[in-house]
């Protein structure tokens, strides 16, 4: 499983520097900013889902910031809150980064199970969530 996840991720990162620019992990940023209310998110929730620490978060969210894709801003009823808010030129990024990504899983993963393969890998990590 691991040895999978290795392989997978490594061919989607590839594929997203090679078209976007973009590592993977900046990837998942823009898209869980894109799909937030608002478009915005605490920094201690995007490192959560991100799978990074807090400094490795605020790294990324830095450079995003300095390639123009978010913006940063304090919590307006709590003033220690920092929160990353995707802009628009972010939005345009994610939207062509999304439909690779897409693809890729498809390529990479999807294309390797039959039908019955998903639907019984996906009943597995469902009980394993639980």
């Amino acid at each position: 499983m691991l040895e999978t996840h290795a392989r997978v991720t490594r061919q989607l990162d590839a594929e997203m520097h090679d078209k976007h620019g973009l590592s993977l992990s900046a990837y998942e940023v823009l898209m869980f900013l894109a799909d937030a209310p608002e478009h915005r998110m605490r920094m201690s929730d995007i490192a959560r889902r991100v799978l990074l620490s807090r400094s490795g978060c605020t790294r990324l969210v830095d450079r995003l910031v300095k390639q123009g894709y978010v913006t940063r801003c304090a919590d307006s009823s709590d003033g220690r809150g920092l929160y990353a808010e995707l802009t628009a030129a972010g939005a345009d990024k994610i939207a062509g980064a999304r439909r690779t990504h897409h693809g890729g899983i498809r390529r990479f993963f999807l294309d390797h199970l039959t039908a019955i393969d998903q639907i019984a890998l996906g009943d597995i990590w469902t009980r394993l969530a639980g």
